[in-house]
Formats: structure tokens, C-alpha cells, sequence
């Protein structure tokens, strides 16, 4: 599909549902892709893969065209804003409905969805110890519904992460709070305080990260901001002017530390407790 072709999609309604194998389909749902012999190489990726129903468009010809988000893309949550090169379109024939979750009984408790968030530029000494700690948690066998994503300084990737995206996040960055070098604490961000007129969207640079001024950007696009989190630990230095890799001693020696927090943290929230403080 190309650039014109998407564009006259965006222009018609979506549709609410369509059948596919005596099946109704409907955006939120989950498929499993079943490209066509014959495709290119994005195809031949795809095939297989397990993806949630992003929207149901049709063409001015009639045909239908299923818009897929793929569950382990890790830019999903930019697909689910309907913004280009993480949505997939693929027609009725070629997704495969697969059992849905049941609905859950009336004041049944849901499992919430949790994205650990690292932060960090690794060219700024201890500035990339969330880098560090997200890819040796990654690593590990990580609860479902538990989504480990290294987002560097993309601010613009995480803020849009962060707009209507999983339950909790948990950001996972070095930062001074005036302890000592290689301090860990877990923080809840007082969000009501974070004014969303303070920055604008505009002002989340693309190479740089200040998760603060992405929080206030998230809320100035008019994002519903759940629950975040921050694991964050006290750094020693970011180098010099020019620039400097590797993490001091005392923040490396923090990274080891901050794996066993991390599970503690992911572990209550999946168990429904809250680190109630305020910064």
C-alpha cells in the first residue's frame, strides 16, 4: 500500500467489525498473520506473528483492509496512535482469528501491563544506566503482560509510549537527587503537579531525554497518563564536554543492585501494591 493509498484510507470510517472464518472481528481483537505465498520480504516476516486489530478500513473499490498492530514490536504503542511504519495492513483472508481472552466476571481483578522504560544516552558516562539495566533485565524470563523496551534518548518514542499505553510504566534513569554516587530509590511522580502548558510537545528534543519534560509533553497532546514509576539512581558524573563511555564504579556497582529492585517492583505492581512516594 502506498503513501496515497494510505491517505484515502485515513479519509473513510472505520468499520466496527467484519467477519473472517465465521468469526467476528473487531478492533482490540487478536489474530495470527497468514500472509499470501507470493509476498515481499516484510511478509515473509510477518508470517506467523501474533497481532491486535488497530482498526477495520475500507477502500473506495470495497475491499477490506485489517489494520494490525504486531504484539512484539516494540514500537506498538506508536502504531495504536495510528502513526505510520508500525501499523500493517493485510485483507480478510490473510489474519487468522484466534480464541479471544474471556471477558472478565464483574470485580474480577485484571493483571495490569507494565513497560520497563530505559533511559540513556550511552556516550554520557553514568547517563546510561538505564540503558544498562533494561538489557540485562530484558535478558531474563519476564512475567506476561511485561514489556522491556531500551528507548534511549527517542523522547518522541516515548512519549508517545506513554499516551493511553500499558498500566504502569516504570522509567528506569539516572538522576540527581543529591545522594550519594550510586544511590537506588523508586519514586511515583506526582503527575497532577507536572503542568502540561510547561512544555511543548515541540520541545522534547530527538536526541536528547529529559523524562520529565516527556511526561509534561504526553499530557499536553492530551495523552490519559497512567501509572508511572521511576527506579532511578544517583550518578557520579556524564564526562566530560566531549563526551564519555562507561559508567563510573559506584553506578556500575548500582546496576547489579538495581536488577533484584527492579523484579521487587515489577513483582508488587503485578500484585497490585503501589510505591506511594511523591517526588
Amino acid at each position: 500500500m502506498n503513501e496515497w493509498e494510505f491517505h484515502l484510507l485515513e479519509d473513510k470510517p472505520s468499520l466496527e467489525s467484519v467477519t473472517i472464518a465465521g468469526v467476528q472481528v473487531k478492533p482490540g481483537d487478536r489474530v495470527r498473520l497468514r500472509p499470501r505465498k507470493g509476498g515481499d520480504v516484510l511478509d515473509i516476516a510477518l508470517a506467523g506473528k501474533i497481532a491486535t486489530v488497530e482498526s477495520i478500513e475500507q477502500d473506495y473499490e470495497g475491499q477490506l483492509h485489517i489494520s494490525v498492530v504486531v504484539d512484539d514490536d516494540p514500537g506498538r504503542d506508536i502504531g495504536m496512535m495510528r502513526q505510520p511504519g508500525h501499523r500493517f495492513f493485510f485483507s480478510a483472508v490473510e489474519v487468522e482469528p484466534i480464541e479471544q481472552e474471556p471477558a472478565l466476571a464483574e470485580g474480577a481483578k485484571k493483571t495490569p501491563t507494565i513497560l520497563v522504560a530505559g533511559i540513556g544516552n550511552i556516550f554520557l558516562g553514568d547517563d546510561a544506566f538505564g540503558v544498562e539495566v533494561v538489557k540485562r533485565f530484558g535478558g531474563r524470563e519476564l512475567p506476561d503482560g511485561v514489556r522491556v523496551t531500551d528507548f534511549g534518548i527517542r523522547g518522541f518514542d516515548l512519549t508517545y509510549a506513554l499516551i493511553d499505553g500499558a498500566d504502569v510504566t516504570i522509567l528506569v534513569d539516572a538522576c540527581p537527587r543529591g545522594g550519594a554516587a550510586g544511590d537506588l530509590y523508586v519514586v511515583e511522580p506526582d503527575l497532577r503537579s507536572l503542568g502540561a502548558g510547561e512544555v511543548a510537545p515541540a520541545a522534547v528534543d530527538a536526541h536528547s531525554m529529559n523524562p520529565m519534560n516527556v511526561i509534561r509533553a504526553a499530557k499536553a497532546m492530551g495523552g490519559s497518563l497512567k501509572k508511572i514509576l521511576l527506579l532511578g539512581c544517583e550518578p557520579a558524573t556524564f564526562g566530560p564536554e566531549e563526551g564519555q563511555m562507561g559508567l563510573s564504579e559506584p553506578v556500575a556497582s548500582a546496576v547489579e543492585r538495581a536488577i533484584p529492585l527492579l523484579e521487587s517492583v515489577v513483582r508488587r505492581v503485578l500484585e497490585g501494591e503501589w510505591p506511594l512516594e511523591k517526588t
